[in-house]
């Protein structure tokens, strides 16, 4: 965690790879999960649903299905709390109202200038604003609990039905009425103990947020959800984890405490760093951070994306680049490269946080079979994907195609610096990836084509950084690649500009 003046990035490293990239702005203050007291301001018939003014520049917008079945139940309770009567009517003895229909009409149910109190399920993205709902739910470690509600729902990735029937029985007993409940992953195998402090956090914080609806005027926040950090501890938080690191004190103090509560054996694994280097550059996440993102991604064995945002969608384009075995059939290439893309693939998903509809266009194959075992494959990659996602199977262009649920903006990072020859009018790829760039090229013509001997030439600048010192560069390219290497310095070169030539002094083209 990278605190700053106006945000903490947060990021998450799994084998030291980068595979979750988070930024929580100090000051953003729709956040998923928050609760509003709204008023509604347009009623749009056509499209039966509502814009509601939470605060925020440009309304809020309510579909007719996310008013959930209990809204009548919701009113009802809300004028009560309003009104200051919440502590003589609990929701123990809170009469329900019956469910509303499907296929009802908001117009019904709603008018021009009434309160509602609404839940942020979309962050503003682009030029909309929030999109809510009013069927509110506040999710815990183990437990999401939804008022007016006695359903018990038990999370899908439990398989076990013994557990499953388990879980349903220990909370059957525990739980108020009027209070449904959805049983998260993370809960199986837990204690009654660890379900029940669960379950008595979460109905604490619906009660303090009745009580804060006395006399209160909309647009106001009620409720704010656990900031980024939190949530990212609390969802993800498992004995996988060795260190959290944290170069804030304040910070850490905050972080430590919530552990504590959350999770008490592993709160040791919450760091102090001291370090005089900034902590995304000491980890190595700096550097990740410029070849992850940008329009093209590299992939070591030479592969590489090509991927473009849109208003409507996200399209990404597989390229096989260097990656040719001459001893295997073009299909056998097409199938080694697509399967490598596909894990990179599920990992840019995850660190850019995209979502909507995303296209993917892999390297044509024509064996059936290979086009399964693709897709089967990339399931597998994306099981470790939080968001909510679906994932079809090859179409007859060779195309996939996703959808992944969007609650926030997708994470997008400018990887392109200023040209240090040309000031600034134009773009080149980042320089911290320069030598990686020159030892790519350097092992795709020593090993797959099998130069004997090469010379490159750069500026004097980059010449002197790659031959400097008993043990440079260069030398460690040398023993690396058993082969004879020279590197001469060229004045009239661009900064970044470099040529390969042959023993015959003659140009490589690459």
């Amino acid at each position: 965690m990278d605190s700053q003046a106006s945000e903490v990035d947060i990021a998450l490293l799994e084998d030291k790879q980068l595979v979750e990239l988070h930024k929580e702005k100090t000051n953003n203050n729709y956040t998923v999960g928050d609760v509003y007291l709204g008023r509604v301001k347009k009623i749009m018939p056509g499209l039966n649903a509502a814009f509601v003014d939470v605060g925020h520049e440009k309304d809020a917008f309510l579909h007719y299905l996310d008013l959930g079945p209990q809204i009548r139940s919701l009113s009802k309770y809300i004028k009560f709390a309003m009104g200051g009567k919440s502590a003589q009517l609990t929701m123990d003895n809170f009469r329900l109202e019956s469910d509303i229909e499907k296929t009802g009409k908001i117009t019904q149910l709603l008018a021009t200038g009434a309160q509602i109190l609404v839940q942020i399920a979309k962050e503003p993205i682009s030029t909309k604003g929030p999109r809510i709902s009013s069927e509110i739910s506040f999710a815990g470690r183990y437990l999401v609990l939804v008022p007016f509600s006695n359903r018990i729902s038990v999370s899908q990735k439990i398989r076990s039905s013994e557990e499953r029937n388990r879980l349903k029985r220990i909370i059957q007993s525990i739980k108020p009425n009027n209070y449904g409940v959805i049983i998260r992953t993370i809960a199986e195998n837990k204690k009654v103990a660890e379900l029940d402090a669960d379950l008595r956090m979460l109905i604490e914080k619906w009660e303090k947020t009745t009580e804060r609806l006395h006399n209160a005027v909309a647009p106001i926040k009620i409720t704010s959800e656990l900031d980024r950090t939190s949530v990212i501890l609390r969802d993800l938080l498992n004995e996988s984890f060795n260190n959290v690191y944290v170069n804030d004190e304040l910070l850490y103090e905050e972080t430590k405490d919530f552990i504590r509560k959350i999770a008490p054996q592993k709160t040791d694994i919450v760091k102090l760093y001291k370090g005089k280097e900034p902590i995304f550059e000491y980890f190595g996440i700096k550097k990740q951070i410029k070849g992850l993102f940008g329009k093209t991604v590299t992939i070591k064995s030479g592969i590489y994306l090509i991927i473009e945002h849109t208003e409507a969608m996200h399209v990404i384009d597989v390229n096989s680049g260097h990656r040719v075995n001459k001893d295997n059939s073009q299909e056998q290439n097409a199938f080694t490269v697509n399967l490598e893309a596909a894990a990179e693939i599920a990992r840019q998903l995850r660190l850019r946080d995209m979502g909507g509809i995303i296209v993917i266009d892999f390297i044509d194959m024509h064996d059936a079979k290979n086009r399964r075992e693709l897709y089967e494959k990339f399931k597998e990659y994306m099981a470790n994907d939080h968001a909510r996602h679906t994932i079809l199977p090859p179409s007859k262009f060779g195309l996939i195609q996703i959808t992944r649920q969007r609650v926030r903006p997708t994470m997008d990072i400018k990887v392109l610096e200023n040209c240090p020859s040309c000031d600034g009018s134009g773009k080149i790829k980042p320089s911290i990836l320069f030598a990686d760039e020159i030892e790519n090229n350097l092992k795709y013509l020593l090993l797959d084509q099998n130069e004997r001997a090469l010379t490159i030439a750069v500026h004097p600048f980059i010449y002197a950084y790659l031959t400097k010192g008993i043990c440079s560069i260069r030398r460690k390219w040398m023993w690396k690649y058993k082969r004879s290497l020279k590197i001469k310095p060229m004045s009239n070169y661009q900064m970044l500009e470099y040529h390969f030539f042959n023993k015959n002094n003659d140009e490589i083209k690459i």
